[in-house]
C-alpha cells in the first residue's frame, strides 16, 4: 500500500532555465520502502492556503540492486509549468533542509533488467523514467543494448543533456543516442523538425532492427506517444512489446468504455471499496467519481495526478460496471484483466465493488 512519508530536501540542482532536479535523502527505516523499479514514480504533497496539492513525478537515478540496501537517496526531474502551483514551488521556493511528503514508488512503466535489444522514443521531460531505465539496465547487465530517440525544442532546453552523453561514454558499443530538435539546427544529426510518424517511419528501420528490440519505451506528450505506437504498429511490432507513459495530454480526449457498458449513471448507486485490508460500502453522490467518493469516506485512498495519467488510484473492478472518463496510465491488457483509474470510474450499475489491495 502506497504511502506518504515526510523527506528532507538534500539538493536542488538547475538542469535547464526551466527545470530543477530534486534529490531526498531517505533515513534509513525508510530505505526498503522507498526501494523501487527503474521507471517508477513518486507522489509529492504540500498544503498551501489550507489546499492539497499532489504532483508525480518519475524517478530519474538507476535503482539500487535488489541484492543491496534500498536508496540511501531519491532524484527527481521537475519541469516548471506556466501557472504551475506545484512546480512554481519547486522551482523558485523549495531548498536545502526543506521537507515535502513523498508516497512511495508506484508505477508500472518498467524494466527488471535482462539481456537483450531495447528502445526508447521520448519527448521533453519524458526523458526522466527513461534515464533510470537505462542506466540501471547498462550497469546490470552487460548483454543489453539501448537506443534512445529524444525529441527536444532546443539544446538549452533538453533535460540531462551531461548525463545522457555520459552514458555515450560509458557504453559506446551498448548505447545509440539519435537527438531530434525542433526549433534549432544541429551541426550534425537529423534536420530539425518535428518527431511525427512519416518521420518516424522512415527512421526506425534504419536505426535498428525494429523487430528484434524487446521492449519500446515511449514517454512524453499524448501527440507523440500515440503516434509513436502507430508507426510502432505499422512495423509490425506487437502491442505486448510497447510500454507507454504520458506526461502530457494537452486537452486530447480519450474516452475508454470499461465493462462493456455505455449506459448512464444509475440514480442511485454504491461502491464497496477494499483498501489497506479494510472494506466500506458507501453512496456515490450525483456527478461523482469513484475516487471522490471513496476519499469522502477514506482519506488515505490512493490518487495523485486525478486526470488519468500516473495510474496510482488504480483498481480491480470485482464486480459492477463503470465507464471510464479517460485512460492515459492502463495498458489495453491491465483494462481486459479488470482493472480501472478509480479517478475516472464512474458506475454504470446500480452496485460496484474495487479492490485497491490487488
Amino acid at each position: 500500500m502506497a504511502r506518504f512519508h515526510p523527506l528532507r530536501v538534500a539538493a536542488v540542482d538547475r538542469l535547464t532555465d526551466d527545470s530543477v532536479t530534486l534529490t531526498f535523502d531517505v533515513p534509513p527505516p525508510l530505505r526498503e520502502e522507498f526501494r523501487f523499479t527503474p521507471g517508477q514514480h513518486l507522489a509529492l504533497r504540500r498544503f498551501a492556503e489550507g489546499t492539497e496539492i499532489r504532483r508525480t513525478y518519475s524517478i530519474c537515478s538507476p535503482a539500487p540492486h535488489p541484492d543491496a540496501p534500498g536508496p540511501e537517496t531519491l532524484k527527481v526531474g521537475v519541469r516548471l509549468v506556466e501557472d504551475g502551483a506545484f512546480s512554481t514551488y519547486a522551482f523558485k521556493e523549495l531548498g536545502v533542509g526543506d521537507e515535502l511528503e513523498v508516497m512511495t514508488p508506484a508505477g508500472r512503466f518498467t524494466l527488471d533488467p535482462a539481456p537483450g535489444r531495447y528502445a526508447a522514443i521520448v519527448g521533453g521531460s519524458g526523458i526522466t523514467p527513461v534515464l533510470s531505465i537505462v542506466t540501471t539496465l547498462l550497469e546490470r547487465e552487460p548483454r543489453a543494448q539501448f537506443c534512445l530517440i529524444r525529441s527536444d525544442r532546443t539544446t538549452a532546453s533538453t533535460m540531462f543533456l551531461e548525463e545522457v552523453a555520459d552514458l555515450k561514454d560509458r557504453w559506446p558499443g551498448r548505447f545509440q543516442l539519435v537527438t531530434v530538435l525542433s526549433r534549432e539546427e544541429q551541426q550534425a544529426g537529423l534536420d530539425s523538425g518535428r518527431l511525427d510518424e512519416q518521420r518516424l517511419a522512415r527512421l526506425l528501420p534504419a536505426l535498428l532492427p525494429v523487430a528484434e528490440v524487446e521492449g519500446w519505451f515511449l514517454c512524453g506528450p499524448f501527440g507523440l506517444v500515440q503516434g509513436a505506437e502507430r508507426t510502432l504498429r505499422d512495423l509490425g511490432v506487437a502491442r505486448r512489446h510497447i510500454h507507454e507513459e504520458i506526461f502530457h495530454v494537452d486537452g486530447a480526449v480519450a474516452t475508454t468504455p470499461v465493462g462493456a457498458s455505455q449506459a448512464p449513471a444509475p440514480a442511485h448507486s454504491t461502491v464497496t471499496v477494499t483498501l489497506d485490508g479494510r472494506s466500506g460500502t458507501w453512496p456515490v453522490q450525483s456527478g461523482e467519481t469513484l475516487l471522490e467518493t471513496v476519499l469522502r469516506n477514506r482519506a488515505d485512498a490512493p490518487y495523485a495526478c486525478k486526470g488519468g495519467v500516473c495510474g496510482t488510484c488504480r483498481a480491480f473492478r470485482v464486480s459492477g460496471e463503470v465507464r471510464m472518463d479517460h485512460n492515459y496510465a492502463l495498458e489495453p491488457e491491465e483494462t481486459e484483466a479488470g482493472y480501472v483509474l478509480a479517478c475516472q470510474s464512474r458506475p454504470t450499475t446500480d452496485t460496484v465493488e474495487l479492490d485497491f489491495d490487488r
